[in-house]
């Protein structure tokens, strides 16, 4: 049977004036024990040994209970603390200190300056329920726990840290203003659910070291870096979790490995999915909305796979660069200030069902030979300049693209290699394809329509190799060699009503060219005049030359003239 303890400090009959009393009148009686504490100030500690309820009998908040300094409670057992709040200062251990057993503080406030407000050691157990913690954070270090409908505020530390093989699930909780991290994982497991965490000066909720985070159903807002952060080969899932007004949405580096699903990355300052340093991750049905920098970004070694997702808004879309990797699959990508996708800097990056709606660029690629992109399965419509544009030793492959409605579909240039396979381009106001530079470009079964000057262009001492492709109702000519460039047609047809078929340099095998329209050979402009220029160090004579006084190089020159009959 429980035995009460009434606690008042102005006394009564039976009552004790203080807590700390009617703790060691229960711990002598060896037997589960409630206390119940009139409203009131009480300066004390409280050490708490074996199965005790403490409450206070006023509304929540009415009993407040203070020190100086250091820890106000530590608990041994069973412990179980309703409605008090418990304050201190300078609390490393913690103003309340779980050393072992199980601790339930409900509806309780504990306000930590400049220290700890829960630490809750290993081999132990703690239960937070509808409770505030204001200005310290909350351990759990090799223990176990629940934390629901809690508040967080003003953390001058992580919020909450779960570290050292700890296990806590955290729900339907908010975190307010903590000065690093909302919620840190590190070395242990953690599950935040149905969470709202916002103003913290560093990730907002954060796994590291080994750790495993499940994130369900929450909300992050206005943080002053990212919202989502797994690193050091952490892992875990983000679940229908919405960021807005954070630097990255969801950061992931040094060999971690989340899996994201269902999220929206709303207006983050730079970008919505951030991998780098070998991170990796699954990313699939999430939307980037408004990037301020990049919609999707793997760099520095960073190899995400991302399918199913949508960047709306923003400058560039998908960025693989700094020898990173990528798998892209199923992406919509529409309505952005600048490139759609973009590979650089001895990237690799695979792109499959890919549509761009409304963006300046579809597809850049620039680098040395080890930058490759691979893209498959695209439609991109409504381009300001280029569908796909590939520069530098890149090396890009397209197979059943469609660009429609721009400028020019799709250019190699300086010493690029363009690979077009089974595309079609359309309604471009200036081509369909064009290699320029020293590039080679290579088309099989290209279909080219409406262009409003040209099929296909080569310029400089590009080349082209182009087989069994269409070209119909080119405004100027199906196709045009121009400069040095040269190149070879196997099974082409050029149709419609255009000025010619072909303007060519003769550098071009037209063998099994079919068309109506006319060939012409373009005149090679003349070779200009070769001028010879000589420059020789120091003075040049071509005849004997006596008395002279010469100097070059200098900056001062001194003339002296004798007589020689003096």
């Amino acid at each position: 049977m429980v035995k009460k303890y009434v606690v008042s400090p102005h006394g009564g009959r039976g009552a004790h004036p203080d807590i700390a009393s009617a703790l060691r009148a229960a711990a002598a009686r060896g037997r589960a024990a409630r206390v119940e504490i009139a409203p009131g100030h009480y300066e004390e500690r409280l050490s708490v040994r074996g199965e005790v309820e403490m409450v206070a009998l006023g509304e929540p908040g009415s009993v407040v209970v203070s020190r100086p300094r250091g820890t106000v409670l530590d608990t041994l057992g069973s412990v179980v603390v309703r409605g008090l709040v418990l304050s201190g200062r300078d609390a490393d251990a913690g103003v309340v200190d779980c050393h072992a057993g199980a601790l339930v503080l409900d509806r309780v406030e504990v306000r930590a300056h400049d220290g700890v407000c829960v630490h809750v050691r290993p081999r132990s157990a703690a239960t937070l329920t509808d409770s505030q913690f204001r200005f310290g954070r909350v351990v759990f270090a090799g223990s176990t726990g629940q934390v629901e409908r809690c508040r967080f505020i003003d953390s001058a530390d992580n919020a909450l840290a779960v570290i050292e093989s700890a296990r806590v699930a955290v729900r339907a909780s908010r975190v307010d203003g903590a000065r690093i991290h909302g919620v840190r994982v590190s070395d242990a497991w953690a599950l935040v659910a149905e969470c709202e965490v916002t103003g913290t000066e560093k990730a907002a909720l954060i796994a590291d070291t080994r750790a495993e985070l499940t994130v369900e159903d929450c909300r992050v807002e206005a943080v002053h870096m990212a919202a989502l952060a797994f690193v050091e080969q952490s892992r875990g899932s983000v679940r229908g979790t919405r960021v807005t007004d954070a630097e990255n949405g969801i950061l992931v580096a040094s060999g971690a490995d989340p899996s994201v699903h269902g999220c929206v990355f709303a207006d983050c300052r730079d970008s919505g999915i951030h991998v780098q340093d070998a991170g990796r991750g699954t990313f699939e049905d999430c939307e980037i909305l408004g990037a301020g920098n990049i919609g999707v970004l793997s760099t520095r070694g960073g190899a995400p796979r991302v399918a199913g997702c949508r960047v709306t808004g923003g400058n560039v879309g998908i960025a693989v660069t700094e020898k990173a990797r990528g798998r892209f699959t199923g992406i919509a990508v529409l309505d952005l200030t600048g490139v759609a996708l973009r590979v650089w800097d001895e990237s690799k990056a695979v792109f499959e069902r890919i549509r761009v709606e409304r963006c300046p660029f579809g597809l850049e690629t620039r680098g040395n030979g080890g930058t490759t992109a691979e893209l498959t399965d695209a439609t991109i419509h409504d381009f300001d300049m280029a569908a796909v544009a590939a520069v530098g030793q890149s090396r890009a492959t397209l197979k059943g693209v469609s660009a429609e409605r721009g400028l020019l579909g799709f250019s190699a240039g300086e010493e690029a290699q363009l690979h077009v396979r089974d595309c079609d381009v359309s309604a471009v106001t200036t081509g369909g394809a064009l290699a320029h530079g020293s590039a080679r470009l290579v088309v099989a079964n290209l279909g080219v329509t409406g262009a409003q000057s040209f099929g296909v262009c080569v310029t400089g001492s590009a080349y082209l190799d182009v087989a069994h492709s269409r070209f119909d109702d080119c405004g100027a000519t199906g196709m045009r060699f121009d400069g040095s460039g040269g190149g070879r047609l196997v099974e082409c047809s050029v149709t419609g009503t255009g000025v010619t078929a072909v303007q060519h340099n003769g550098r071009v095998d037209l063998a099994t060219l079919r068309t109506t329209l006319p060939v012409v050979r373009i005149a090679e402009p003349a070779a200009a005049p070769t001028s010879v220029v000589n420059n020789y160090y120091g003075p040049v004579f071509h005849h004997a030359v006596h008395h002279a006084q010469l100097a070059w190089n200098n900056s001062t020159v001194v003339q002296q003239q004798t007589n020689d009959n003096d």
